[in-house]
């Protein structure tokens, strides 16, 4: 079996890096997070200035088909598969989109205008993190076997509390983790339950984990390529600083982690398992966060100033960390599939276990 990209995916990938840095330049993404940094005009939330942002590069995501990517074409989408957004995602994340791209994404055709990015839609699958809630048009509530769109209100209540800033442009609600999804009390009314059984709401959770794995395979690898290019291009006692070895060896763990997660996450977009998007998206996950302190770490003294690029990238990799399965969560399926699998343990012919797992909380 061959797994390498064909032709028309590797086309497709160069072509939406273009359009995206088109779309979202530097100088785009540095008037957001100005705009909700230190001092900005969007502290301490920055809704308005963001909302305005969000919405206005939405329209232009979706007049290039990037929310109707997998929509059959009958009903105006590309008529793509997932290993194909799994690419296009990969993109957003190395140019650092802001705003709920995979749940805007996974309501193209349930949510009107979704497709078209005349909708900013968020997500809840859990308390946690919430996307841009304030500005959003509609939140698609992922609770048991039902799926269910709601209007959010427009202030919040004594079950929410708002961030004392944006994430790295990001704007994000914490539901407090006591309050069932059923009664959170920020999201009153209903516009209507999907009937939906259990494997349909698995398959969405499913998605959007991975498509969030994507967003941090692309950030693991921006952030990689923003730290080799520093190194090359600085100079102490006479040469490159890239010429150190310890240099190179820490520019070498981040190539290492990229890449592993890259085979994780594109392997996953085939298969769609629990087992194997779980996996994608812990080895996502710890590219993204490590690659990003490990790329402000060589900047040096630049690198924690707001000025430099690495910061959103850590931020952004912080909160997509926490969302559509944390490591917590994530390791405790993995370890009750094992577990059901392997009733006894997967043991050698002497008895003895098989493998010993050594999780880093790093």
């Amino acid at each position: 079996m061959d797994f390498r990209l064909s032709d028309d995916q590797r086309a497709l990938r160069s072509g939406a890096r273009q359009l995206l840095a088109a779309l979202f330049p530097r100088e785009r993404l540095r008037a957001m997070v100005d705009a909700g940094g230190p001092g900005g005009a969007g502290s301490p939330g920055g809704t308005t200035v963001h909302g305005a942002s969000v919405r206005e590069l939405w329209r232009e995501l979706g007049d290039a088909g990037f929310f109707s990517l997998r929509l059959p074409e009958e009903r105006g989408g590309t008529g793509l598969g997932l290993p194909e957004a799994v690419l296009v995602f990969e993109e957003a994340g190395r140019a650092l989109l802001p705003g709920p791209l995979v749940a805007t994404h996974l309501a193209a055709g349930l949510v009107e205008g979704a497709a078209e990015g005349r909708a900013l839609v968020t997500a809840l699958d859990r308390p946690g993190p919430v996307e841009h809630l304030a500005s959003a048009d509609a939140v698609l509530l992922l609770d048991r076997a039902t799926l269910r769109i709601l209007r959010p209100a427009p202030a919040p209540d004594a079950d929410t509390a708002v961030l004392p800033r944006a994430l790295g442009a990001r704007p994000v609600r914490a539901v407090d983790p006591t309050t069932p999804l059923h009664l959170v009390g920020q999201l009153p009314d209903d516009a209507g339950a999907i009937p939906a059984g259990p494997p349909d709401v698995a398959r969405l959770c499913g998605e959007a984990t991975l498509l969030t794995a994507a967003l941090q395979l692309g950030s693991a690898l921006r952030t990689m390529e923003m730290a080799v290019a520093h190194v090359k291009g600085r100079s102490q006692f006479g040469r490159p600083v890239g010429a150190f070895q310890a240099v190179q060896h820490l520019c070498a763990r981040m190539f290492v982690r990229a890449e592993i997660a890259r085979c994780s996450v594109y392997a996953a977009s085939l298969t769609v398992t629990f087992c194997d998007v779980s996996q994608a998206k812990l080895l996502a996950d710890t590219a993204a966060v490590r690659n990003a302190r490990d790329c402000l770490q060589l900047h040096g003294g630049f690198g924690f100033t707001w000025d430099a690029d690495v910061h959103p990238h850590l931020k952004r990799a912080w909160v997509r960390a926490a969302q559509w399965q944390s490591a917590a969560e994530t390791e405790e399926g993995l370890a009750e599939e094992l577990l059901t699998e392997f009733p006894g343990g997967p043991a050698t012919g002497q008895g003895e276990v098989a493998a010993n797992v050594e999780i880093s909380s790093e």
